[in-house]
């Protein structure tokens, strides 16, 4: 089992019950490879963090964003609680070197992989939340969310393709899509980007912009277009 002590600093919690804190670090992979284990895989902690985080980003946003509708509040919650947004963020506190997994996940690059970090952070969160309460998960999850929050202020909560496609591409996939620049005319002052994407070395998207990002944007836009498109054939 993963030493546990580091982890409990980096997240400024002390646990009264710390075997809820290594069973949130537990894989369903070493739970196989180790079926005399007394401990079990953090897939139910998971299922308590999920429901617990989205209460926490939900209570924010309605306290600090009064302006948006309840639409708009849904889409900002999305954003904060996604798949490679938890990810992400798992990966900068170092949440994979904790991981108990079985050799072969491990072997196949289980400690970066995005749904075994993002699950993994969830259950810490429902580790959090059962060993000291609703208001210190509050706390560790403002000061580990705090940019993916900033980002949110600054942004606003207009759809992002961008991430969606990421978080798709990734479960189907197990890959990234790539953005690929094919054409850039006009002016200094007044250029025009054409973007494709790319997955898998296949076009599912073309995308055209006033700037890259945005050429990037409509490119995402429609490659989840194809990429609805192929999932129903």
């Amino acid at each position: 089992m993963a030493d546990i002590s580091k982890l409990q600093k980096i997240l400024g919690v002390d646990f009264k019950q710390s075997a809820l804190l290594e069973e949130a670090l537990v894989h369903s992979s070493y739970i196989n490879e180790n079926p005399g284990s007394s401990t079990h895989n953090n897939e139910r902690l998971e299922f308590i963090g999920d429901a617990v985080l989205g209460f926490v980003m939900a209570e924010r946003i309605y306290g600090e964003m009064p302006d948006l509708s309840e639409g708009q509040m849904t889409k900002a919650r999305a954003n904060l609680v996604r798949g490679d947004t938890l990810a992400r963020i798992a990966g900068e506190i170092g949440l994979g070197d904790f991981l108990d997994m079985g050799k072969g996940e491990e072997a196949s690059g289980g400690r970066t992989k995005a749904p075994n970090l993002a699950g993994a952070l969830e259950a810490v969160i429902a580790a959090i939340y059962l060993d000291q309460g609703i208001y210190t998960v509050k706390i560790v999850v403002s000061k580990i969310f705090e940019k993916e929050w900033q980002n949110l202020v600054s942004q606003g909560v207009e759809e992002d393709y961008k991430s969606m496609l990421q978080e798709i591409v990734q479960k189907k996939y197990q890959t990234a899509p790539v953005y690929k620049l094919v054409e850039e005319v006009g002016p200094d002052h007044d250029k025009t980007f054409t973007i494709e994407v790319i997955i898998n070395t296949k076009w599912f998207g073309t995308g055209q912009g006033k700037s890259k990002k945005l050429a990037e944007t409509e490119a995402a836009r429609q490659a989840l277009a194809t990429l609805n498109e192929d999932f129903t054939k």
